[in-house]
């Protein structure tokens, strides 16, 4: 039976990914928490996380920027992976600002500002608010399944905004060397698009975008007309039903 790991994407949690996990119980699914682990580990790193063996052949489903980290996953070491399910993934082509990359001076000044933020306590204000417009805005539903003392905990962080600041940054590169992989194939691929709700806006460039990235990986699309971008909130089961495949 195939093992299977999430990738969330920037700036989410393990735990808000439990309604997958109850749909697929006879699935040994593990989540990677992004708060311990970086999604943009080396694999190795991800695979410790997971507490998947090594040899254990895996399946990968990312989320957002989480898909770039998977995507990187199955090109490099296609023989670890048996199938990939990419959920409204982060493009190739989203590589950000060459200056803004992890360690240059531009770069190091903006994880300067948002240490000072958090020294004086900003997250910790605002931070929940940073959460609950994620949500509303990222889903249809607009249902947190976080508690309220989980929402605290982790977005009140005093480093949780240097968090996502690294998260984003190490997106950019990663994109790169996933450009660079492309055309690729050979791990069966599915890819969930949304194109509902705040989706809605900019959905006819985004999906040509995602079919472009399929047939890069030779790889199946399913449109969720009734999802935003926070797939696994509003539709769980679509995920699933890629999963049992």
């Amino acid at each position: 039976m195939t093992t299977w790991i999430v990738l969330p994407g920037m700036a989410e949690t393990a735990e808000e990914f439990d309604g997958l996990r109850s749909l697929l119980p006879d699935v040994e699914l593990h989540v990677i928490d992004p708060w311990q682990t970086p999604v943009n580990s080396d694999p190795d790193v991800l695979r410790a996380a997971a507490g998947a063996p090594s040899g254990v052949a895996i399946g990968l489903i990312g989320h957002s920027i989480g898909g770039l980290a998977a995507m990187r996953w199955a090109l490099t070491r296609p023989q670890e992976v048996a199938r990939l399910v990419l959920v409204d993934t982060t493009l190739p082509s989203e590589d950000g600002r060459r200056w803004l990359y992890p360690g240059t001076g531009a770069e190091r000044v903006v994880r300067a500002v948002l240490s000072f933020y958090g020294l004086v306590g900003l997250p910790r204000l605002v931070g929940p608010l940073v959460r609950r417009s994620m949500v509303r805005v990222g889903s249809v539903t607009k249902r947190d399944p976080l508690s309220k003392a989980t929402v605290c905990a982790r977005y009140g962080d005093s480093r949780s905004w240097q968090r996502f600041w690294a998260e984003l940054t190490s997106s950019w590169t990663t994109a790169r060397e996933v450009s660079k992989l492309l055309p690729a194939s050979g791990v069966p691929t599915r890819l969930l698009v949304a194109t509902g709700g705040s989706s809605r806006a900019g959905a006819d460039t985004w999906l040509a975008g995602q079919r472009e990235l399929a047939a890069a990986l030779s790889g199946t699309v399913d449109v969720l007309t009734d999802s935003a971008h926070l797939v696994h909130l509003d539709r769980p089961d679509a995920i699933a039903e890629a999963v049992r495949g």
